[in-house]
Formats: C-alpha cells, sequence, structure tokens
C-alpha cells in the first residue's frame, strides 16, 4: 500500500492557516501582555537594580548621576536595629498567625462540614463577612474593644481582672493585631476547608467506622491526608498574606508603641515615603526572600508525600 504525502499546495496552506491562527492569539493576548510588561514586569526589573543603586528622590530630576552602590543597601538594611525589629515583628506574626488561623478556620470547616445542620448559611456568611468588611470599619470595632474602657477590658473585669490599653502595650500590641487579623481571615480558609472537606471520600470514613475507628482516629488517618494539598494551598497563601501584613498596624498603631508592631512592609513603605527609593527596593527584595524561603518550607512539609 503506498502512502499518501499532503502536496506542497496542500502543507503550505496548512502552513499559513497556523501562522493565522497564531497571529490571531497573539493579538486577543496582546493587550494584557502589554499591560503586563509595562506595568508589573518592567517595575519589577527596575525595581531590582534600582536596590544596588543610591537612588534617591534628589536624583529624579538628574537620573544619570546615579551611582551603583551593590550590595551597600543591603548591608546597612541589615545593621538597622529599626529593619531587624520589624523582621522579628513579622516572623512573630507568621509564627504564631498561620498555625492559629489555619487551626481555627477548619475547627469551623469540621463543624459547618458535619456537625452544624440548622442555619448551616448563616454561619457561613457570618464567618466570611470579616473578609468583605473594610479594614477602617475593623479598626473602628478593634479599637473600641481593645481601648482601655473597651468590651475586652469590661468583661475581664467581671472576674476581677484589670485589662492593661492593648494597643499601647509594647507587650500586648502585636498580639492584639495578630487576634485580629486572625478573626478577620478564618472566613477565607474556613471556605477553602470547606471545599477540601467535601472532596474526602465518605465510603473511607464509612469503612473506618465498621473497623471500630473513633472520630479523631478517622480525623488523623482519613482526613488530613486527604486534605494534604488543600492545607499546603492555605498555608502559602496565609503565610504570603502574612509576611506582606501592613493594613493592621498602618490603620490601627502606625507601627508603635516604640516600634513594637512594625512590620516589614510597613518598614518598606515608610522608607519610600521618605525618598529613599533604592533602599526600600532593598528592603522589599528582601520581604520577597522570605516570602521564597517560607513557600519552600511548607511545601516540603505539607507537599504530596509519594
Amino acid at each position: 500500500m503506498v502512502a499518501l504525502t499532503p502536496s506542497a499546495p496542500t502543507r503550505a496552506r496548512a502552513s499559513r492557516r497556523s501562522r493565522r491562527t497564531t497571529l490571531i492569539a497573539w493579538g486577543f493576548a496582546a493587550p494584557f501582555v502589554i499591560l503586563f510588561l509595562v506595568f508589573m514586569a518592567g517595575p519589577i526589573v527596575a525595581s531590582f537594580f534600582m536596590s544596588f543603586t543610591d537612588l534617591t528622590t534628589r536624583d529624579l530630576q538628574t537620573p544619570f548621576n546615579v551611582n551603583v552602590v551593590g550590595f551597600e543597601n543591603y548591608a546597612k538594611l541589615f545593621d538597622d536595629p529599626r529593619f531587624l525589629r520589624s523582621l522579628l515583628n513579622t516572623a512573630a506574626f507568621v509564627l504564631v498567625g498561620v498555625p492559629l488561623t489555619m487551626a481555627l478556620a477548619l475547627a469551623v470547616a469540621l463543624a459547618l462540614n458535619t456537625g452544624i445542620s440548622k442555619f448551616r448559611t448563616v454561619f457561613r456568611v457570618g464567618y466570611y463577612a470579616p473578609v468583605v468588611t473594610s479594614i477602617v470599619a475593623i479598626a473602628i470595632v478593634w479599637r473600641f474593644i481593645l481601648q482601655p474602657d473597651g468590651l475586652l477590658n469590661a468583661f475581664l473585669g467581671w472576674f476581677g481582672i484589670t485589662g492593661p490599653d492593648w494597643l499601647q502595650s509594647t507587650t500586648w500590641a502585636l498580639p492584639s493585631l495578630i487576634l485580629m487579623a486572625v478573626w478577620r481571615n478564618i472566613g477565607t480558609l474556613m471556605v477553602i476547608f470547606l471545599a477540601g472537606l467535601q472532596g474526602v471520600p465518605k465510603e473511607h470514613h464509612e469503612a473506618a467506622m465498621v473497623d471500630g475507628a473513633n472520630a479523631f482516629q478517622r480525623f488523623g488517618s482519613i482526613t488530613l491526608p486527604a486534605m494534604r494539598p488543600t492545607l499546603l494551598f492555605a498555608a502559602v497563601i496565609t503565610g504570603i498574606g502574612y509576611l506582606q501584613f501592613f493594613e493592621e498596624p498602618f490603620v490601627m498603631t502606625r507601627g508603635g508603641p516604640l516600634d513594637s508592631t512594625l512590620s516589614t512592609a510597613m518598614y518598606t513603605y515608610n522608607q519610600f515615603g521618605f525618598g529613599n527609593y533604592s533602599y526600600a527596593s532593598a528592603a522589599s527584595y528582601v520581604l520577597f526572600l522570605a516570602i521564597v524561603v517560607l513557600s519552600l518550607i511548607q511545601f516540603r512539609f505539607l507537599g504530596r508525600k509519594d
């Protein structure tokens, strides 16, 4: 049998059709690609190179006078006590906030998935409402709760405990912001965990119940392993969000008292405001490196185990 091969005109038409399809596809993608290159990729690359210069506000009119200083900005960062304090505050925010948020969100998701049958939708909306609420509105409510004569101290007073001025205490200001952030972000992880729980096969739980496994044993042996990808996703997005925490101290404490709530993102924002553009760029890339390291650690411990 003789194999039939396309003729030269046929191949040429197919090639023209393929090129035309490619051009049409690039035509639809061009607006996004152009906007991404101009407003995202370009500034990212520029800021990276800027972190190795001494660019400040006074150099904007004479950009050719900017000098390349190498890693001098990075060295100055780690010699700055305020920047080191911001790193410590951010690390505490992440190390306490991420596990606490995930644990409470998983508990709420478990209750809504199995334990609560009546008014389930109402509870879901209630837990998710803080996520879509303005941080300004949240700040007003939490300031009322945490002020010296606020609701929290009034509640403690019923038990004979004199509460502190939470947001003006160097000891309690950061834990107060962590508590507020956990409360605000539970709703997001609750929705994610609910989706993960509904993907766990019920047959596995039924088989374990037949074998005599109790609820805790089923949770540890079936639910958690099946939800490993969901837990990884939740840990990564929460860790990235908490490493960049900015709104809470900016609105509630302005980084005080005595820098006890100063975050790395807020420190970087302040440096941009002071006109230290190259120094602020270096700080932002230190924060980016911290995000990469944290994500790699989370993938190492929560990634799929083959």
